[in-house]
């Protein structure tokens, strides 16, 4: 009997898996750190013997080489790969059975070269786990590869061999089988997913666009066009991806911790986790807030998004009952060995931020200078201001140049997240100018 537990990252929209079958586990696409899989081979009795890896991805560390350090389990993953650790490939015609469970592999490029997708089959039951292949209601975007260090591939190639993934790589197979992906709705590694967290083969035949009789012309220029941006660290975890992650736990205990400090050198970049009231009243000079409050608020993504793989970084916490969290959360995406030190403020820092007169900004729009950080394909949309200026927070650091510093500037986005670490990074660029957070003020203006 075939048991498969889900794992759900909220923050990255990140599934895994753990297939069990008499007392042997195998694994998909596991997250980081390894713990959680851990636990639940304890619970079920089970003894990790292989961990599946669908493609190097971009969004997250996977914690395939701790797992294989740790339990002995086998890597399994394409050849296309080319991986640098331990591994035995895993491609077309290749098998392998675990209790009863009997698992093969489908070569299906399209969002990477080397994606696989692994079929899981007892007796009747058929599971897919189609990594970043197919998506529930989607597939994933064939534009990541580009910028991915060792690893680059053009966008077009990559979306034709989609197009032909998904007109001939299932084919063969029932439509009750269950579809497990390693995303959902929120990823950046496609577009307009489904909030549901599996399907099946027959409902993705019907109801995802991808399976519409179509040409290729017509299926390429559909998945090229307004997908996300891409953050700076994709490519970066892409090849440590194919590397091999380090042991999370050594790497994130490493870190330094410095409590109640007042100042970091001149210059020094800082990431302020904090809530952005918190921030706003008292903050070290040059700070970044990058809030992480709940999983709700994606500071992987925009932490990702805003800093440069390799560049240092203070990061500041609330509390130190935040320092394993805020250390765990940053190492998903192999930045925590940028982490100069994690650091708790006292009570002398003193920087604060402007704080906006809303109702005199709604009398006199003109005597500001708007900057909307929101994402091209929100712009798209439709301005909330006429005049704004758009530039995304993910390109701000960079173009803040294109703003003029004439008038006050008042940083938006949709619904005050992003404008938090916005208007942090125009009041770090400029010296002479007042920088105010709209917030959540937005709403009274939409």
């Amino acid at each position: 009997m075939m048991t498969i537990k889900q794992f759900k990252d909220d923050a990255l929209a990140h599934f895994s898996y753990a297939i069990v079958s008499n007392g042997e586990m195998a694994l998909v696409d596991p997250s980081r750190n390894p713990m959680d899989y851990y636990r639940y081979a304890e619970e079920q009795d089970a003894k990790i013997v292989a961990v599946f890896e669908s493609h190097p991805h971009a969004d997250f560390l996977s914690s395939h080489m701790q797992i294989h350090e740790e339990t002995g389990a086998t890597i399994y993953v394409s050849k296309l790969v080319g991986a640098d650790y331990p591994h035995k490939t895993f491609d077309d015609g290749d098998t392998l059975t675990l209790g009863d469970v009997k698992f093969s592999a489908i070569n299906t490029p399209g969002h990477s070269p080397d994606s696989i997708t692994i079929v899981a089959v007892d007796g009747d039951k058929t599971a897919l786990f189609t990594g970043d292949t197919l998506f529930i209601g989607n597939v994933g975007r064939p534009d990541l590869r580009e910028k991915a260090g060792n690893m680059t591939s053009k966008r077009i190639d990559l979306a034709k061999q989609m197009y032909n993934t998904i007109q001939t790589k299932f084919t063969d197979l029932p439509d009750d089988a269950l579809v497990y992906p390693a995303h959902g709705a929120g990823s950046l590694c496609g577009k307009n997913m489904s909030d549901a967290s599996s399907s099946t083969l027959g409902n993705e035949r019907q109801g995802n666009w991808a399976f519409k009789d179509q040409t290729e012309d017509e299926f390429v220029e559909e998945i090229l066009k307004d997908q996300p941006f891409i953050p700076h660290y994709f490519g970066f975890n892409v090849d440590i991806n194919k590397t091999g992650p380090e042991n999370v736990q050594r790497t994130k205990w490493a870190n330094k911790l410095k409590l109640n400090i007042d100042e970091v050198e001149e210059g020094a970049l800082v990431v302020d986790t904090r809530d952005e009231e918190a921030f706003k009243n008292a903050h070290l000079p040059g700070s970044i807030n990058i809030m992480a409050r709940s999983e709700k608020d994606k500071y992987e993504t925009w932490l990702g998004a805003i800093i440069q793989p390799n560049e240092e970084f203070y990061l500041v916490i609330d509390s130190v009952d935040k320092l394993e969290e805020l250390l765990e959360r940053t190492a998903k995406i192999g930045y925590e060995k940028q982490v100069k030190a994690v650091v708790t403020l006292s009570s002398k820092v003193g920087k604060k931020s402007e704080q906006l007169d809303v109702d005199d900004f709604k009398k006199n729009k003109d005597n500001y200078t708007i900057v909307d950080i929101r994402n091209k394909s929100e712009v798209e949309e439709g301005k909330i201001f006429e005049d704004a200026i758009s530039v995304p927070l993910n390109e701000l650091r960079d173009n803040a140049a294109e703003i003029p510093s004439d008038k006050p500037v008042v940083v938006h986005c949709a619904g005050g997240y992003r404008s938090a670490a916005g208007s942090s990074i125009l009041d770090k660029k400029f010296q002479n100018t007042k920088v105010y957070d709209l917030s959540e003020a937005i709403k009274d203006f939409k």
